[in-house]
């Protein structure tokens, strides 16, 4: 019982940063239908700025957010605009591929030239506590990131539900053709949409580095996963991709149990694969995309 509460706790908190690192792709899909497949590399970008920040200053990589955050933001605006946009409409899905692909290894190539492949990690001076929870023992760091994915989806969600810019977002998503109609700017929305997504990657890149070791090519373990919650939570659907990286951060934690942690992961393959088969358009999405 003891192992299972252990498991438990660690699902719900692995489901909250995976929300987070996936908030992004459904944006970038729902507004563009852009596969951006750069978008781990981009994660992984803020995690060494995030160890490069704090090795330099010595100050908590947090802070760091400051400044990356908005960097982000107009790396994602210059992206759609200098390259995305230039794709022809009826091929950007699978041209965006193409495209995303060759970024994510330009990154990874600045990363590996510029840090070399060494692992990193932050060392941070609470980086080794924890503390007890109903019988489950919690590290703090974990708890942290949890607390920072849960803040960052509350604000993207607000962002998205009481403002302007928000009922233009999310009328782009549902209907381009009857958002131009009624006057939204759906090319300045794409872009500042893509400038949103890079943003939650500042900030989930951030998150993973307090409890992880980096280095360039970590990007490609984080594809297939995030992939995998995009599409079980419904393509575009940024609370169905909630759900469902709860739903699949909570199987990843109770598999670990009987088949260990590199087993555990192909619960993501698995998910993703009958989900294809069963239901193409996502198990969470539908109804409830379009309440949000």
């Amino acid at each position: 019982m003891a192992l299972l509460l252990q498991s438990i706790v660690l699902g719900v908190l692995l489901g909250g940063l995976y929300a987070l690192l996936a908030a992004g792709l459904t944006l970038y899909f729902g507004v563009m239908r852009v596969v951006m497949i750069a978008h781990s590399a981009f994660l992984i970008l803020a995690a060494y700025l995030a160890w490069f920040f704090t090795s330099t200053t010595g100050i908590d990589p947090l802070v760091s957010l400051v400044a990356t955050v908005p960097l982000f933001f107009v790396l994602g605006v210059a992206m759609q605009r200098l390259l995305i946009s230039r794709l022809r409409p009826a091929t950007l899905t699978m041209m965006s591929v193409l495209l995303t692909f060759s970024v994510a290894l330009t990154i990874e190539g600045l990363l590996g030239f510029v840090f070399t492949g060494t692992q990193r990690r932050i060392r941070l001076p609470y980086g080794g506590d924890s503390f007890e929870l109903f019988g489950a023992n919690v590290a703090v760091v974990k708890l942290i990131a949890f607390g920072l994915a849960a803040v960052s989806l509350l604000g993207l969600y607000l962002l998205l539900k009481m403002t302007q810019f928000g009922q233009a977002l999310r009328a782009t998503i549902q209907h381009p053709e009857a958002a131009r109609l009624v006057g939204i700017n759906t090319d300045r929305v794409a872009g500042y949409g893509f400038g949103l997504g890079l943003a939650t990657a500042a900030i989930g890149g951030t998150a993973l580095a307090l409890d992880s070791t980096i280095y360039p090519s970590l990007h490609w373990h984080w594809i297939g996963p995030l992939m995998a919650i995009i599409v079980v939570g419904g393509l575009g659907s940024i609370p169905g991709a909630a759900i469902a990286a709860m739903v699949l951060g909570m199987g990843q934690s109770l598999l670990q149990i009987p088949l260990g942690t590199t087993w555990a992961q192909t619960f993501f393959y698995v998910a993703l694969f009958a989900t294809l088969m069963v239901r193409p358009q996502g198990f969470f999405g539908g109804r409830l995309a379009q309440r949000f």
